[in-house]
Order: structure tokens, then C-alpha cells, then sequence
């Protein structure tokens, strides 16, 4: 953890963002822990970054800093991927506040795609990118029919969906935005993280905010909340499984893996997609 040095920041308000923005956003979370799962509206603003590449989190993680907050970003478990650099830079010009590569040290966590490996304590936000927020997008286009839906609780086509992937594939196909049920009442996505990741999210100490801002939407799941995959009774949820490898650079086996294919040699290997807790675990194994 390192004091990043300001940079011209009488050209900015504190975190980019004016204070009147980030009152609207933070009324638009309070709404969206209110009603978990539900999708609440909101101005989005415009950043010096493209509308897809995590707008959405960062007007979040702006509007939610403070100056004795410590930020950890990482795009897809990469915390020096160009995603996670650009947004941390930004943070740190316009705020100055303290960064980490460390899940434990952070108060607030931005990410694209993974929810880290370590568990969240009941102190930290975590801030998810969400390409797309609406679940029932892959059944209904219109975004008049979907608010119906989700106002009557009619998930049926969803499910169709689900037992058509059966039928055609003999299993549930979907990947990443896996449908989850958020307190027995909406069906929402949890943005593009792995199944490996949904069952974190089911009563959870920290607190989990969803910010799509191409789509305008954010929703939230609060702490030791209810979160359950769509599933049949004899058609389970199940995670990825890596079939007993582990990371080549720390040894660990009870994590999510990149699988990485070497050319030159035609040989793959698997290691850590969290980088951050890939390096706390070589060092505290010795491993170089």
C-alpha cells in the first residue's frame, strides 16, 4: 500500500465526480440495498472513459470513496490488466487516495468479471462492472416487457430457457452471468463472473453493488442476503471444475485458474486468476 501524490487537483472535485452526482448515486444504492436484486435507475454520468469499460462501478466507486477509503481495482482477477490500471489511475489523480493490490488492506474493491478469493469482511464494498444488468435480456428485448415481468414475478421464460439448453445440450450451458434469485423475490444477473463465483455471493459479509452505466442501472445485494442459482431439482448448479490442478505459482488447488496455453511448447498450464492473492500466497509459501 502506497500514499499516491495528487495531481493538479484544484481541477478537480474530490473523486472526479461533482457532489451533487454523488448524491444521486449514493440515494440509487440506498434504493438498490432496499430492494435487493431490484434495478434502480440513475443518471449516468459522462467519464473520460468509453461507455463498457466499467463506467458503471466507477461512477459507483467515486461516489462511495472517501479520503481515508483504500481502493483495490482488478479486471478479472488481473490487478495490472489495462482495465484495472487506467480506472486505478484515475482514482488516484482525482483523489489521492490510498491503492492496494491487497483484498484485506482495501475498503472498497472495483472489479470487472471475478469476485476475489479471499472472503469479503462486513467492512468492505465490493463494486461490480455490469455489461448488461437485465437477466431476462436473453428471453424478451423490449425493455418495457422486462420491467412487467419483474414487477408480476413471471420468470417462466427464463426457465424455458433453461430447460431448452437441457434438452438440446443435456445440461445448463450458461457460463458467466449465471440467473440468480436475490432474496426469494427478483431474478437478477451477477454480472460476467464464472459460476465458481455465484455461491459467494449467497449471505455474504461485505456488501456487493452492481453498476451497469451504458444501461443506466444499479442494484445491489446487501450483507447476509439470500442468493440462489436457477436450478432444477434434478438439474443442479454446479461450478467449474479444474479436475485437481493447481497453480503453477503457488500451489493452490481450492482457487479459480486461468488455463494458459504455451505455443512454443504446446503444452498448458493452469495459475491463479486473482493475482493478488496468487502473490500473498507465494510469499507466504516461499515460492519465487
Amino acid at each position: 500500500m502506497q500514499k499516491q501524490p495528487s495531481f493538479a487537483m484544484e481541477e478537480y472535485n474530490f473523486a472526479f465526480l461533482d457532489e451533487g452526482s454523488k448524491r444521486e448515486i449514493r440515494r440509487s444504492v440506498l434504493k438498490g440495498i432496499a430492494i435487493p436484486g431490484y434495478q434502480v435507475p440513475f443518471a449516468s454520468r459522462e467519464l473520460p472513459i468509453g461507455r463498457g469499460w466499467g463506467t458503471g462501478g466507477l461512477q459507483l466507486t467515486l461516489s462511495l470513496l472517501g479520503k481515508e477509503d483504500c481502493l483495490k481495482v482488478i479486471d478479472q482477477g488481473h490487478d495490472d490488466s489495462v482495465n484495472a490500471v487506467s480506472i486505478r489511475k484515475l482514482v488516484e489523480t482525482s483523489s489521492s487516495i490510498e491503492t492496494t493490490e491487497d483484498t484485506a488492506e482495501a475498503s472498497v474493491i472495483q472489479t470487472r468479471h471475478r469476485i476475489p478469493e479471499e472472503k469479503l469482511r462486513d467492512d468492505q464494498i465490493l463494486v461490480l462492472q455490469v455489461p448488461e444488468p437485465e437477466p431476462l435480456r436473453r428471453v424478451e428485448a423490449r425493455e418495457t416487457e422486462t420491467e412487467r415481468l419483474h414487477g408480476e414475478k413471471e420468470y417462466s421464460s427464463i426457465w424455458v430457457r433453461l430447460y431448452e439448453d437441457i434438452v438440446r445440450y443435456g445440461e445448463i450451458t450458461i457460463g458467466a452471468d449465471y440467473p440468480c434469485i436475490v432474496h426469494g423475490r427478483y431474478i437478477f444477473n451477477p454480472s460476467p463472473i464464472p459460476r465458481y463465483d455465484v455461491p459467494k455471493l449467497h449471505q455474504a459479509d461485505g456488501l456487493y453493488l452492481f453498476g451497469a452505466g451504458r444501461e443506466k442501472k444499479i442494484y445491489a445485494v446487501p450483507p447476509y442476503t439470500d442468493v440462489e442459482p436457477l436450478q432444477f431439482e434434478d438439474y443442479q448448479f454446479e461450478e467449474e471444475e479444474f479436475n485437481g490442478e493447481s497453480c503453477r505459482l503457488c500451489g493452490s488447488d481450492n482457487v479459480f485458474l486461468d488455463e494458459i496455453y504455451d505455443s512454443h511448447t504446446g503444452t498448458k498450464f493452469y495459475q491463479c486468476s486473482d493475482t493478488g492473492y496468487c502473490h500473498k500466497m507465494q510469499k507466504q509459501g516461499g515460492v519465487t
